[in-house]
C-alpha cells in the first residue's frame, strides 16, 4: 500500500526479488496541474506497468473494497507512504501489517518526518519498520537503520537516500516474517514505550519531536528567527513544498509568494530584520534576528526557479 515516488523502489524491490506480490493498493486518481488532468500516482503507474492487480478505494471501510482485499488472501501487508488504516484492514492478514516510516521511531511520528528532521537541524535520521496497531506510528519496532544528515543537505537529498535505504529494510523485514513461518510472535521487536523510557534514563528528558503535515503557514519564513533556524527551514522544505516569503522591492513593488530554495547564512551585519538589500547584479540579502541570510536560489511568482545572479540579470531590482 502506497502512493508517492517514495514507495516505488520498495515495491520494485519486492517484485524483482521474487516475493509474491498479490496486489497493490494506492490512492484514487486525482486531477492535477493547471489543466486538471487526471494523473496516476507513481505506485499506480508501476503496478500497471508490471501487470499487478490494483485497488484504489475511496473509503478503506467500504465493503466492496474489503471483499476484494480478502479475495487476495495476502499473508502480509506492507505500507509505505499511504494513509492511516482501520483495524479491519491492518488486522486482516495472518501475519499482520507492517509500515516503513522515514524516521527513527519513536521520534517524528506523523506525516512529514523527513522535512521536520532537517528543519530541526538534526544530524541523523533513518528509517524504521514496525507492526501497525491502533495508534499512528506507535507499533512495535521490527528494524531500524540510521543515516547522517549533512549540514548543507536539503530534504530532497535526504528523501532520496531514505527511499533507497527503505527498500532494503522492507525486504529484510519480509525475510524475518518468512523465517518466522507465519508466527510473528517469534520476530524480535521493540516496544516504543521502552525506547522512550530508555531515553528518559539516559538524558532525563523525554522529548519526542512530532512530524505533522506541512501547511503553507509552516513554509513562511519568519525573519525574526535566527539565521540557523531560517537556514534549516529552507533546506528542510527544498525542493518541495519550498519555503516562501514576501519581498518588497526598492521600487515599492511587493512580490508574494517568493519561493526560496537555497540560502547562505552569516552572522553580524547591519540590516534590519526583514529588510532586503541588493546591488541589482549579484546578491539579495535579508536581515534576520542575529545576522543576514543571502538568497541563492529562488522563484518569483509566475517565473521559473533560478539562481540569484540569473534572476537579477533578467530584471531590475535596484
Amino acid at each position: 500500500m502506497g502512493t508517492p515516488d517514495f514507495a516505488v523502489p520498495t515495491l520494485d524491490a519486492l517484485v524483482q526479488r521474487g516475493y509474491n506480490v498479490v496486489g497493490v493498493i494506492t490512492m484514487p486518481d486525482k486531477p492535477a496541474g493547471r489543466g486538471h488532468k487526471v494523473k496516476f500516482s507513481p505506485v499506480k503507474e508501476y503496478a500497471i506497468g508490471h501487470n499487478l492487480p490494483l485497488l484504489q478505494p475511496e473509503k478503506l471501510k467500504d465493503e466492496a473494497f474489503l471483499a476484494a482485499l480478502r479475495e487476495w488472501r495476502a499473508d502480509l501487508q506492507i505500507v509505505v507512504a499511504f494513509r492511516m488504516l482501520p483495524e479491519v484492514v491492518w488486522n486482516m492478514p495472518r501475519c499482520g501489517t507492517f509500515n516503513l516510516h522515514a524516521a527513527l521511531l519513536p521520534q517524528y511520528r506523523g506525516a512529514a518526518p523527513i522535512n521536520w528532521a532537517v528543519m530541526n537541524g538534526d544530524t541523523k535520521t533513518g528509517a524504521t519498520t514496525f507492526f501497525l496497531d491502533h495508534d499512528i506510528d506507535t507499533g512495535r519496532i521490527i528494524l531500524k537503520e540510521e543515516i547522517d544528515i549533512a549540514a548543507d543537505e536539503n530534504v530532497g537529498s535526504v528523501h532520496d537516500r531514505l527511499m533507497e535505504l527503505g527498500k532494503g529494510l522492507v525486504c529484510r523485514t519480509v525475510d524475518l516474517v518468512i523465517a518466522a513461518d507465519g508466527d510473528i510472535s517469534r520476530i524480535p521487536t521493540i516496544d516504543q514505550q521502552t525506547l522512550m523510557s530508555d531515553l528518559v534514563k539516559a538524558t532525563g528528558i523525554a522529548e519526542l519531536r512530532p512530524a505533522p503535515k506541512i501547511f503553507k503557514e509552516t513554509c513562511q519564513i519568519d525573519w525574526t528567527a535566527s539565521a540557523t533556524k531560517i537556514y534549516n527551514q529552507v533546506r528542510g522544505l527544498s525542493p518541495y513544498p519550498a519555503a516562501w516569503t514576501t519581498l518588497t522591492l526598492p521600487s515599492g513593488e511587493v512580490l508574494t509568494p517568493v519561493k526560496i530554495y537555497k540560502v547562505e547564512k552569516r552572522g553580524g551585519g547591519t540590516l534590519p530584520i526583514g529588510q532586503m538589500a541588493t546591488d541589482g547584479r549579484s546578491y539579495i540579502e535579508i536581515g534576520c534576528a542575529d545576522g543576514i541570510i543571502s538568497l541563492l536560489e529562488l522563484q518569483l511568482p509566475g517565473k521559473k526557479r533560478m539562481d540569484v545572479k540569473a534572476l537579477l540579470n533578467g530584471m531590475k531590482l535596484a
